[in-house]
């Protein structure tokens, strides 16, 4: 029976993506226009996005540090794009207590600047690099329209800013950290994505250029989901960033920047979850299995509950046994919606039997195994077969949303049918990059590197073509 506070997906998609964070508790709205309360089951999962990409970033060498949040204005205009391209989204602070400030203070946006500044006073010689630096923070961008998790004043993200001595091992860093976020999306999210590199229109401020994930939400819009840019020299060049080479020759030192946000938890929810709550990938879920005893004060189901639990723990499972004073079918209903993998029902009528039930959340199956199990093997091995189905059910869905278009024709019968990716040819002309925004706001999500070549002319003003593009509308 479908959940009665979630409207129906194919209904209202909108309605439905807030109803499904409101019922399993992940965030709330505030008192605070445009931010967020991220509550305790939306944090968990954001604390093991955490976990699993420090561990992640740790093991390719780089170390966490903290930047001011505060960057002075003089310090943020230094290099003139990224002010530019940042200055409708910067909330700056012009008081302290009862005094105006001398000079005003941007909340960062983002922060090279700060990592700059730092960077030009802690390094002299090609020996100082690379400096592999992350950190995990909260951000403000004064956002028009806002939407939990997707898009909000106040967002928590990670940022990377790393600096070397040569062009390649910069290249080589965005390119690394690129397939990072593919990787965690492919095989921690279940989430497919796409990559490639952003047009000049679409790149980051003051990016050299920017490499994109792409992933596509369930009813055919695109969500950024991870980006990593190659700065070259340009951000070293405006703040003064210079290191002795092993030519004994002063040089600006080569830089990049990477980084992805709690805008992930939206891209989960809109990819897996159905009409009946939150659905988690097992990998991400940050509880795996709950055991459900049937019945009060049964000590052989309570004994075998708390045999289970013990046992998964000890594999590295993470689970726990709902003891609230709730009746089952409310139990049952509670791990639903909040995403809960594999749901364990242990009774007094089942184990006379020598029967346990086991329920998959995802596909909300039912399935039936003998109480004296390998309890271990059994959810492991459970865990791995929902993690692959649910990646492969998002393929398939991902590929039916996938189109081509030959003109712009093609473009509007697609975007006004049923959105999603569309693979067209483009001439670089960032003319026909606005003109194709026309058409229900549809951008380029990203050029695809050595893509096959669909057309011999671009998909909007016939002109030759040169780009192979993925174009989308996006959150």
């Amino acid at each position: 029976m479908k959940n009665e506070a979630i409207t129906s997906r194919d209904e209202d998609f909108a309605k439905w993506y807030t109803d499904v964070v409101r019922a399993a508790k992940l965030c709330d709205y505030s008192s605070v226009k445009g931010c967020m309360v991220i509550e305790p089951n939306g944090y968990a999962i954001w604390e093991k996005m955490q976990e699993i990409l420090d561990k992640k970033f740790k093991e390719l060498g780089h170390v966490n540090v903290a930047m001011p949040v505060l960057i002075p204005e003089n310090l943020l205009k230094k290099e003139g794009e990224l002010v530019n391209g940042f200055a409708p989204e910067v909330a700056w602070i012009t008081q302290g207590g009862s005094k105006d400030l001398e000079e005003r203070l941007a909340f960062r946006p983002t922060s090279e600047t700060l990592f700059c500044d730092y960077y030009k006073d802690h390094i002299s010689s090609y020996r100082d690099l690379p400096k592999l630096y992350n950190q995990w923070c909260n951000v403000i961008r004064w956002e028009k329209e806002t939407r939990p998790f997707l898009r909000s004043r106040e967002f928590w993200w990670q940022e990377g800013h790393t600096i070397h001595a040569t062009e390649q091992e910069a290249k080589e860093e965005t390119d690394r950290m690129m397939e990072v976020y593919k990787w965690f999306h492919h095989e921690i999210l279940a989430i497919p994505t796409v990559t490639g590199v952003k047009t000049e229109k679409e790149k980051f401020a003051g990016a050299e250029y920017t490499l994109t994930n792409e992933a596509l939400m369930y009813n055919g819009v695109a969500l950024q989901s991870g980006t990593s840019h190659y700065f070259g020299q340009k951000f070293a060049e405006a703040y003064d960033v210079k290191f002795l080479n092993k030519d004994n020759k002063q040089e600006y030192v080569y830089q990049t920047s990477w980084g992805t946000t709690t805008r992930m938890i939206g891209g989960l929810i809109m990819v897996h979850s159905d009409d009946f709550g939150l659905v988690l990938p097992p990998r991400i879920a940050p509880k795996q299995v709950v055991i459900i005893p049937i019945g009060k004060d049964n000590e052989e189901v309570d004994s075998l509950c708390n045999k289970y639990k013990e046992q998964l723990t000890k594999a590295g499972v993470d689970c726990y046994i709902d003891n609230t004073d709730k009746s089952p079918g409310f139990k049952f209903a509670e791990a639903e919606v909040n995403g809960i993998p594999v749901r364990i029902e242990v009774g007094a009528r089942d184990l006379a039997e020598n029967k346990i039930t086991v329920a998959r959340r995802d596909t909300r199956e039912k399935l039936t195994t003998e109480a004296d199990t390998d309890i271990v093997t059994y959810v492991k091995v459970l865990l791995d077969t929902i993690q692959r189905d649910m990646y492969e059910r998002a393929v398939e869905r991902r590929d039916k949303l996938t189109f081509e278009a030959h003109n712009l024709e093609d473009m509007e019968k697609i975007l006004n049918t049923q959105p999603g990716f569309i693979h067209a040819m483009w001439c670089g002309d960032e003319a026909c990059e606005t003109r194709i925004k026309e058409i229900k706001g549809c951008k380029s999500r990203c050029i695809v590197e050595d893509g096959e070549k669909i057309d011999d002319k671009c998909v909007c003003c016939g002109k030759e073509a040169k780009h192979h593009v993925i174009w989308g509308i996006q959150y």
